[in-house]
């Protein structure tokens, strides 16, 4: 058990760590039949709504084929930044590989690339253990990797949110750049480990960072540093951390500059769980998205509870493990350090994300152990009391578990508990051989010294075979016991999961035909294709392309939402997730001139069953750019929705009719007004949820002029997923529905209803699905088509007679004269600059939430940049660190050339080979 690591062991621990790791995940999908393996899917809550899109958005960027470039997403949200998003989701080593995949099977490209995350991470935790202290087997040293990948934090949050992953491989790797930092090792590599971990997910880098400075910390601490010594090591890791940070900031700082200028999201108070399901999470086939994953495995767990047992471990390392894996477990249940953990501010959703840093530094602990020899039979049994303690009492607690639960765990126990009583008794055996080597007792004179030899070469031969017998049972139970436990708390997890959230099916026919008739339509820059309003999944036009207002992101802009908002747009995820609205008007306003209609999403179950086909319509729009009337200063918008149209479109064509609104027990039961014959009906109910219905009319003309078929609106758990729409037989009437809840997190979209019948009174029956829902003044608005067409007439004969697009610059040439003020068809996001002809560029202006540049009536061309905020200063940044990074690399050259003869320092400190006697 002594032995020291050698390099070739230290990467079959590795290797080991990884491959396990894999097969963990891989049987725990089986188990629950996830995809790959089954038909359960695992694009689940963001992963499906976020991550799936945005690598799918990478592989069209590597591949040529996405609309817009590293700066600016033109098919989100009309035109989005798009650097703070690949910062946030995308910039992970790991993510380019969705290239080497087809298009069409994006979802096992990022499975494939979560398996690789969490093989790495086990695999760097292995190598990394027997650097901190020699002595254990490079087997342990491989499964105690696989027992941190495979951490209850990793099965319950990190597998679906698959960026997290790079925290999960940064924790080590920052780990060893301590280690480097205390030896005066690597400087250079070190700051290099430090940038790739900030660059790949910078939010769960910052945990690991903290928990890496910890360690570090706590390893000065029990080497007895002097004082100096110390503080110049902790000197130079703070050096190798600053000068690692600057380097990955022109992409942090961008991400911080981005959230700053998002729509704000929910503001929440952490409140600590119950002590009953804090230690249940150290349990296996435990879950909850709200309490921390502290799974490690059985066996991880009883080794730490063993360890201030352990007598062969020194007692300062006893104390500074165990008191540093109770001091972060507390720091977890108390709101400052908790905010402390996550950059002081309480993440919304789950709000123990930190908690792969603990399970971290429960495998250090467990390592330790295991490096001075396995804990004897008092310790071992200490451990395996406090073990019960903590199942008794997680007994009690309230969360969901399996039928099975109690089966696995106490398989998962004696598996554990007899494969370390095995590690024991082999150590004790290994003490007791006698010293002189001569084993059975052969005497030293006459022939019976030949016979005694002899007999004791084949008692020694005995021995042996039996000491390899039970050490193989002893890695065997343990294995079996980890990677069974492991797949069935994956299992369970990927099971409650969903129960509990949103879900998506993968990549299938209904995208397939949503991206050939989007591919067929496409017109890009002369007008915008919308993917449809019956979305698929939150971000539609990042998965099967078109240009659209939907937009899912923890970026979405604040303006973006607003200005969507203001004019009777649909959103989900506290106004983050933006959803088509299908809607002549603002067709027209954004340069939408073809419109993809689907039929309802048969995935989800609550949508009617509708398997029509994939439609397109077409309308005649405005170009991209435009040119107003100088008005003067652009005024805010105010609250009807169909005037708000009005303002960006700069025509009346609407009709905002008195209502008569009748309710009935569940809230408003029907809507009656008065209007025009042959305008097209809209009702606006953001807070209404159930279906409208316009009665005593035929549907001929079915959704309206532009709504086509299949118009319907977003509904689901939360995730932007849209309901259907269904047609009375009797009356041939649509019902339209609509999606909204009493929390806000929810808003329904404005959706059109039909045509005004001949008598010019509309009847609208409502039908809500729950109490508490409402249909506020000025709902109905009624379209005149006739001005609709006049006013799209008007801005075409005066707009930009030429678009082009590149990447991030937009090109208008503009008719002779124009005078007034250019508009652009996008979000006035932050970083907009524009130039009207020879002009110097200058910050855009704003109309109406668009973007703006004065014309002065010489000007015949428009050119508008989008500058990435915060790139200039994170470029500067990085700059300077890159400058000081090289002056140490040049320094440590000057240094090793002056001495010549100087070694570097071990990594670790060479392995006793005095034999450990375990107390009995």
């Amino acid at each position: 058990m002594n032995g020291s690591i050698l390099p070739r062991d230290g990467r079959a621990a590795a290797l080991l760590a990884a491959v396990l790791t894999a097969t963990g995940l891989c049987g725990g999908d089986i188990l629950a039949r996830g995809f790959p393996f089954g038909s359960r899917t695992r694009a689940v809550n963001d992963l499906g709504n976020q991550y799936v899109p945005f690598h799918a958005h990478l592989w069209d960027l590597l591949h040529g084929r996405a609309d817009g470039g590293l700066f600016v997403n033109w098919q989100s949200g009309y035109g989005s930044s798009f650097l703070p998003d690949l910062g946030t989701y995308l910039s992970s080593p790991f993510a380019p590989l969705v290239a080497l995949f087809p298009r069409d099977e994006i979802d096992l490209a990022v499975y494939v690339i979560t398996l690789l995350k969490a093989a790495c991470a086990a695999a760097a935790m292995a190598w990394l253990l027997p650097r901190l202290r020699p002595g254990g087997p490079w087997w342990a040293a491989g499964l105690l990797g696989t027992s941190y990948a495979l951490c209850g934090w990793t099965l319950s949050y990190a597998s679906y949110n698959p960026m997290w992953l790079d925290g999960l491989l940064a924790l080590p790797l920052l780990c060893l750049v301590g280690e480097w930092a205390r030896e005066e090792r690597h400087r250079v590599a070190g700051v290099l480990i430090v940038a790739l971990a900030w660059i790949a997910n910078f939010y769960t880098a910052y945990m690991a960072t903290l928990g890496a400075g910890l360690v570090l910390l706590l390893r000065l601490w029990l080497g007895g540093t002097p004082r100096r010594t110390a503080a110049a090591a902790a000197g130079r890791a703070a050096l190798t951390t600053a000068l690692g940070v600057g380097l990955a900031a022109p992409l942090v700082v961008t991400v911080y500059i981005g959230t700053r200028h998002a729509y704000p999201g929910r503001t929440t108070t952490f409140e600590p769980v119950g002590g009953e399901d804090l230690l249940a999470r150290l349990l296996p086939t435990t879950y909850s998205y709200s309490s921390p994953g502290l799974y490690v495995g059985v066996t991880v767990l009883v080794l730490v509870l063993a360890l201030p047992f352990h007598r062969a471990v020194p007692v300062r390392e006893r104390a500074g493990w165990t008191a540093l894996v109770v001091a972060v477990a507390l720091s977890l249940q108390w709101t400052p350090t908790h905010l402390a953990w996550h950059a002081f501010t309480t993440p919304n959703g789950s709000p123990y994300r930190q908690a792969f840093v603990l399970c971290g530094l429960m495998v250090f602990a467990a390592w330790h152990a295991l490096a001075y020899g396995p804990p004897g039979r008092r310790a071992l049994g200490a451990g395996g009391v406090l073990f019960a303690v903590i199942a008794a009492v997680a007994s009690r607690s309230g969360l969901e578990a399996p039928s099975y639960a109690l089966p696995v765990l106490l398989l998962a126990a004696a598996g554990s508990l007899g494969g370390l009583g095995l590690l024991a008794l082999l150590a004790r055996e290994r003490n007791a051989e006698p010293a002189d080597g001569i084993a059975g007792g052969g005497t030293r004179n006459g022939t019976g010294t030949a016979t005694g030899t002899a007999t004791g070469i084949g008692a020694g031969l005995g021995r042996g075979r039996r000491r390899t017998v039970l050490a193989g049972l002893a890695v065997v139970l343990l294995t079996g016991t980890q990677l069974g436990e492991a797949a069935a708390t994956d299992a369970v997890a990927t099971r409650l999961r969903l129960d509990q959230m949103d879900d998506y099916a993968p990549w299938g026919t209904r995208q397939e035909q949503q991206a050939e008739a989007i591919d067929k339509a496409d017109g890009w820059p002369r007008y915008r294709t919308e993917p449809g309003r019956e979305q698929t999944v939150a971000n539609d036009p990042l998965t099967v392309g078109g240009q659209g207002a939907q937009y899912y992101s923890s970026l979405t802009a604040d303006v973006l939402s607003r200005t969507l908002a203001a004019v009777g747009g649909g959103s989900t995820s506290l106004g983050r997730s933006l959803q088509s609205l299908d809607n002549p008007v603002t067709d027209a306003v954004f340069s939408v001139g073809a419109r993809v209609h689907n039929p309802p999403d048969q995935h989800q179950r609550w949508n009617p069953r509708d398997r029509g086909p994939v439609t397109v319509s077409r309308q005649q729009v405005p170009p991209l750019v435009t040119v107003r009337p100088d008005t003067g200063a652009a005024s805010g918008f105010g609250a009807s929705p169909y005037r708000n149209q009005e303002l960006l479109l700069g025509s009346r064509v609407y009709t905002v009719p008195r209502l008569t609104v009748r309710t009935g027990a569940e809230g408003p039961a029907a809507v009656t007004a008065r209007c025009r014959a042959g305008d097209e009906a809209f009702l606006w109910a953001p807070h209404f949820s159930g279906t409208a219905r316009l009665t005593g009319t035929s549907a001929g003309k079915g959704a309206g002029t532009s709504a086509g078929k299949g118009a319907g609106t977003s509904a689901g758990k939360g995730a932007g997923t849209s309901a259907g729409t269904s047609t009375d037989k009797d009356t041939g009437t649509r019902a339209v529905a609509f999606r909204s809840d009493t929390t806000g997190s929810r808003i329904a979209a404005m959706q059109p209803l039909g045509t005004v019948p001949d008598s010019g009174r509309l009847e609208i029956a409502l039908s809500p699905d729950h109490a508490g829902t409402t249909v506020p003044d000025g709902a109905v608005g009624c379209l005149d088509t006739a001005r609709l067409r006049g006013a799209v007439d008007r801005l075409t004969d005066t707009g930009a007679t030429e678009v082009t697009v590149s990447g991030a610059t937009v090109h208008a040439e503009l008719p002779a004269g124009s005078t007034g003020t250019a508009v652009l068809a996008a979000p006035r996001i932050a970083g907009w600059r524009c130039a009207a002809g020879d002009g110097a560029e200058r910050p855009a202006r704003t109309y109406h939430g668009l973007v703006a540049v004065p014309l002065g009536g010489s000007a015949t061309t428009l050119t508008c940049t989008f500058h990435t905020p915060g790139l200039k200063l994170g470029s500067a940044i990085g700059g300077v660190a890159l400058a000081a990074s090289v002056a140490l690399a040049v320094l440590a050259a000057v240094r090793r050339r002056r001495t010549p003869g100087a070694s570097a320092l071990p990594t670790a400190a060479a392995p006793s080979r005095e034999r450990v006697t375990h107390a009995r």
